[in-house]
């Protein structure tokens, strides 16, 4: 992949939706063509793109208002995703392959873990000593920990621990190095010796025997990345924390029933672990985007593999402790979602996926980040008509799906736990607090998909302060 690729991408020109939209279209020659050597000749215009989404989302949402048989669509519509969700609901979740053995470590893969950090000297110490003391042979895995222009005591941390663990790697990016935490992973990877990569952010806590649990999914030739369940490890410090851990509860659940459903399993960026192969297969990381992971996990099934998800053990991180900064994360996460569908759009309407992985994915996009965004001129046409929202169905089964989601997803990963009526009263608080808490995505997707219609982006970092521990994270 060539590096700083994006320098050379022409500015968002005039809008001109039409032409825009008729542009992406090529022959099959051309798009294999080009999804084989530049996977990423499609993310020109992502703000043309947004646009005429939203422009599309207003004006059929005004035109459903305005048509006598507008209800009847959305009652229809709501049934179809309906028995997807049924589907969701009942599919029993794939189970974890056993943990790797004694004598199975033998032939255990060689694995390279990597931690991209920046100003991180509050909790970098801490996560390589736990990466460099895995229940795993020594021989079988290194450690690349990549020092990103930091400019507290980071470097010198890392280069003492180097000292200390042979098998711990340390790269010290230049002035001039770009591309985010993406361009820090790819600097190092023809430098890395694994079969498998895992990367975890500075502030992960990793469980000793992680490696044993995660290596034998891929024994399966189809897996091409695992993700680990992630934890809030200061969960009970306010409101803003306990939502966070509801809601990875939360999309805990949702992970394990859209694998379960043969719909697409997400990398979540911290414990992560990616195929070697499948990695390079999709043109390794992609430095134009400002969520590296949900990129990745596109391109990952467009490229036909499948991402497993553990359960247990977890990896745990700190959640951020106040509304503003759980609006500027949440916000990045939005708009690196958002942009994958517009990146990749046309080679998900091809034949690259199954069947049920868009089926999965399109009751997937509709209902995070269509319906949300639809709500606001649903709301306006409502008080001018003087009548309910009309996609009223459709809100009402997101709701029911994501109480349900919450609720089942706090059970399953309250393993130590005795389920009695005590614990279940206990959980159906937690997940009613969970809900008002999520009432944030319903603000931060109608915004955000605005803001990626009339504001070009640039390549900036954007620090991220967690009380207590000064933690930097990679944005654009």
């Amino acid at each position: 992949m060539a590096e700083n690729y994006w320098s050379g991408r022409k500015s968002d020109e005039e809008f001109d939706p039409i032409s825009s939209f008729l542009s992406e279209f090529s022959s099959p020659e051309e798009e294999e063509e080009e999804f084989r050597s530049d996977f990423f000749e499609g993310l020109a215009g992502r703000r043309r793109k947004a646009a005429f989404v939203l422009m599309s989302i207003w004006a059929i949402t005004i035109t459903l208002h305005l048509v006598s048989w507008g209800y009847w669509v959305i009652v229809g519509v709501t049934g179809l995703i309906g028995i997807q969700t049924i589907r969701f609901v009942t599919a029993k979740p794939e189970s974890s392959p056993q943990p790797l053995r004694e004598r199975e470590l033998v032939c255990a893969p060689k694995v390279s873990l990597l931690v991209a950090a920046k100003n991180e000297q509050a909790v970098i110490a801490d996560l390589v000593k736990t990466l460099c003391t895995l229940d795993y042979p020594v021989d079988k895995y290194e450690v690349w920990a990549i020092d990103d222009r930091s400019t507290d005591r980071t470097p010198v941390i890392l280069d003492r621990l180097a000292q200390e663990y042979p098998h711990l790697k340390v790269v010290h990016r230049p002035a001039n190095a770009g591309g985010g935490k993406s361009g820090a992973l790819n600097q190092v990877l023809p430098r890395t010796q694994g079969e498998i990569l895992g990367v975890f952010d500075a502030d992960a806590r990793v469980p000793k025997d992680l490696l044993r649990r995660v290596i034998p999914f891929f024994n399966d030739p189809q897996i091409g990345a695992v993700q680990v369940t992630k934890e809030i490890a200061n969960a009970q410090e306010n409101f803003w924390t306990k939502g966070q851990g509801a809601e990875m509860a939360l999309d805990s659940y949702v992970q394990q029933q859209r694998i379960a459903v043969g719909g697409i399993g997400e990398l979540r960026g911290n414990g992560q672990f990616v195929r070697r192969s499948a990695l390079k297969s999709c043109g390794c990381w992609n430095e134009e985007t400002i969520t590296d992971d949900l990129d990745l996990t596109i391109r990952l099934h467009l490229d036909d593999w499948k991402i497993g998800f553990l359960l247990t053990p977890t990896v745990r991180e700190e959640g951020v402790t106040s509304a503003i900064a759980l609006w500027h994360q949440r916000n990045r996460w939005a708009e690196g979602g958002y942009q994958r569908y517009l990146d990749y759009w046309r080679f998900i309407l091809r034949s690259r996926m199954g069947l049920g992985k868009k089926i999965d994915l399109l009751a997937f996009v509709l209902l995070q980040y269509l319906l949300p965004t639809a709500a606001i001129p649903d709301l306006v046409m409502g008080i001018t008509r003087h009548r309910l929202p009309i996609y009223s169905p459709l809100s009402g089964l997101l709701v029911s799906l994501a109480f349900w989601s919450m609720f089942q997803g706090l059970i399953r990963t309250r393993t130590e736990e005795k389920l009695n009526f005590s614990n279940l009263v206990k959980i159906c608080w937690q997940t009613l607090r969970g809900m008002v808490y999520m009432i944030h995505w319903q603000v931060v997707m109608p915004s955000i998909t605005a803001r990626m219609s009339v504001r070009p982006k640039r390549l900036k970092w954007v620090k991220t302060v967690h009380e207590g521990t000064g933690q930097e994270s990679f944005e654009f």
